[in-house]
């Protein structure tokens, strides 16, 4: 039997866990291991050995043995020069991903309200590893369409609205590591230096949506603006796509407030507190 780690003077009481014991599909060390995830998180993001033991109710050098694992894994880390352990970089990998998968449904509707108010095709993508991916995509209404790219990986993030409005958020070095193939021309207006790129995407951070003039096809116009999750963090793009014969003032400035607001709006969803307080601002 284990010992009991009384918690120390001032420490706060915690709620007892569920008890699953007696459950017979319950894997012990694996309750453990994810409990000491959950408790490093409600600690703040970080915790010292001794404070996880206290948490927990786990002896410490339980602790000890499931933090190894957990550390060899990438669910958790040591902080460097400081006795405390944090959660890992898997845990981001496994959130985001998780967000990408929920993306496409929690989307639909967004998308179809744009497709509906603009009749023109819209198109949500999300940034994996190093790739933009195209999840969906909602045919226009009209005779006179355009075909910008199918669901899959997209090959000119630098030269669409839906990549630009992802890249714009990126620190510099990850924005390369996406265009480490290169900056490939597809029309006379497409951007092929980084330096070039660096300054439009200013542009799209200040407006708070990206154009994509005629950059990747001829005769194309695209809007697309990004969303976050709570954290902030850019998890994917809503765009817009015209042909450039409907492309009138008027037109485009549908496109753009029909985007801006579904991606405000969806971002709320995923917890994003500056979309939220952009969208309490438009209600009042």
């Amino acid at each position: 039997m284990e010992a009991t780690v009384l918690p120390g003077p001032g420490a706060k009481a915690r709620p007892q866990r569920p008890h699953t014991q007696g459950d017979r599909h319950n894997i012990q060390s694996v309750d453990r291991a994810l409990y000491l995830l959950e408790t490093i998180a409600e600690a703040g993001g970080e915790a010292t050995l001794t404070e996880l033991a206290t948490r927990t109710n786990l002896n410490i050098s339980t602790c000890h043995h499931l933090l190894a694992t957990l550390i060899q894994r990438g669910f958790a880390a040591k902080v460097p020069g400081r006795r405390l352990y944090a959660l890992g970089a898997r845990i981001l990998y496994l959130g985001h991903t998780c967000l990408q998968v929920d993306l496409p449904r929690r989307a639909q509707r967004y998308m179809e309200a744009i497709n509906q108010a603009t009749g023109e095709t819209v198109h949500l993508a999300a940034l994996q590893g190093d790739a933009v991916i195209t999840l969906a995509v909602r045919e226009a209404r009209h005779a006179v369409r355009v075909d910008t790219g199918r669901i899959g990986k997209m090959e000119a993030p630098h030269a669409t609205s839906l990549g630009k409005a992802i890249l714009a958020w990126l620190p510099e070095d990850e924005m390369q590591r996406i265009l480490s193939h290169g900056m490939k021309r597809f029309t006379d207006k497409t951007i092929t230096e980084f330096p070039a790129l660096i300054e439009s995407l200013r542009i799209v951070r200040r407006n708070g949506y990206a154009l994509d003039r005629e950059e990747f096809l001829p005769g194309v116009i695209c809007v697309g603006a990004a969303i976050r999750d709570q954290a902030g963090t850019v998890i994917g793009a809503i765009s817009a796509s015209t042909p450039a014969m409907r492309a009138s003032d008027d037109h485009i400035a549908l496109m753009r407030d029909e985007i801006v607001a579904a991606t405000r709006a969806l971002s709320a969803e995923f917890g994003d507190l500056g979309a939220q307080h952009n969208q309490q601002a438009v209600a009042n």
